[in-house]
């Protein structure tokens, strides 16, 4: 391979299979910054972009998948601000218009002008709808979008960078009610609680974050047995398989209140039915997951009263320094299966079969 190519993995046509293949190097200019891709992590939402029909989403193909990406510095345009060339660093992945007042704050995530973006067809941010960091480098628009990560390996900053930002922002959505409903003592059993509901990529990150940063008893609950275990590993009180009698189950180690917060990782039918089910009067729901359930919101109905509920979308850069210190605290470790770049289609259809124990993660080979 000649020094102006390098190797990415692209979405050439909805449906993929995506295809590992050669492209021009790329060259930054204005405020743009170059990464040599260190670590790139897999998920879910990587798997709705390749099975997406050519009208499901707002993007041009073709284009590099892989929102979740940690690397080094190694070239900056001549504006470019932020992180220096040789620092290591973890990219912000929802890449706004950088001049609304959200953007402004740090909260690319929810861009007033989305829409816009959306329209023009310019894509939400790194792999998704631009090129993102399945690939051996990835040009990153702006200097904002780095936050340095100092000496955290790679392969356990990438993961940060979507699951763990996505399900600190989730906690934070619920924070109202886990400060309401926290146990005075992290191991009491009895009192009320939060639930997270599947213990996947972020699942289990997220019962991490909530053990570092609130008192509350933390239950999780998952479909397969493994997944409680890897719960248990990251500091759940109580783990339990999706049953006809969960709810109950639930209830009965909240007390008999039910929860103060819902974190559902899955957002499946049966997931938000059950979510409903568990949940304490005035609590939080908030449905991170894309499972394809659906919840019919009206008075009186199933939901409890005075619920909240929230659809948590990634988080603000801001949170993703937040869960960068707490990595690097040592309270928050990403449970990661490593492949090679070269071996993605391995890595998809690992995850795909959900065979994948935490995330996924590709490293440059």
């Amino acid at each position: 391979m000649s020094t102006d190519r390098t190797r990415a993995v692209r979405l050439t046509r909805w449906g993929g299979p995506p295809i590992l293949t050669e492209v021009t190097r790329p060259t930054p200019t204005g405020e743009e910054v170059l990464l040599r891709v260190e670590a790139a992590g897999l998920c879910r939402s990587d798997l709705h972009v390749i099975d997406a029909r050519p009208a499901d989403l707002p993007y041009r193909i073709p284009f590099t998948l892989g929102h979740e990406v940690a690397g080094r510095v190694v070239e900056r345009g001549p504006l470019a601000t932020g992180p220096a060339v040789g620092e290591r660093v973890v990219v912000y992945g929802p890449w706004g218009c950088g001049s609304c007042a959200r953007c402004v704050i740090g909260a690319e995530n929810y861009c007033d002008r989305r829409a816009a973006l959306d329209a023009d067809r310019v894509g939400t941010g790194a792999g998704l709808g631009r090129d993102g960091g399945m690939a051996d480098l990835l040009l990153v628009p702006s200097g904002r979008s780095l936050v340095p990560v100092a000496d955290l390996a790679a392969a356990q900053a990438a993961p940060l960078s979507d699951a763990g930002l996505t399900a600190y922002h989730a906690v934070a959505s619920a924070r109202r009610a886990l400060g309401d409903g926290a146990s005075d003592e992290a191991g009491d059993d009895a009192g009320p609680g939060v639930v997270v509901l599947g213990i996947g990529g972020l699942g289990h990150l997220a019962v991490q974050i909530l053990r570092a940063t609130t008192t509350a008893q933390v239950l999780a609950v998952d479909v397969r047995e493994e997944a409680l275990a890897l719960a248990d590993e990251c500091g759940a009180h109580f783990g339990t398989l999706l049953r006809p009698d969960t709810a109950t189950v639930l209830r009965g180690r909240t007390g008999g209140v039910g929860a103060v917060a819902v974190l559902d990782f899955v957002g499946s039918r049966s997931s938000l039915e059950l979510g409903a089910a568990v949940l304490r009067a005035g609590g939080e729901l908030a449905v991170v997951g894309s499972g394809g359930g659906e919840l019919t919101v009206r008075k009186p109905g199933a939901l409890p009263p005075g619920t909240r509920i929230s659809l948590p979308f990634w988080g603000t850069r801001p949170e993703l320094e937040a869960v960068v210190a707490l990595a690097r605290d040592g309270v928050l470790k990403a449970g990661i299966e490593r492949f090679a770049l070269s071996g993605a289609t391995e890595a998809i259809a690992k995850l795909r079969s959900g065979d994948v124990r935490g995330r996924a993660v590709l490293i440059p080979d």
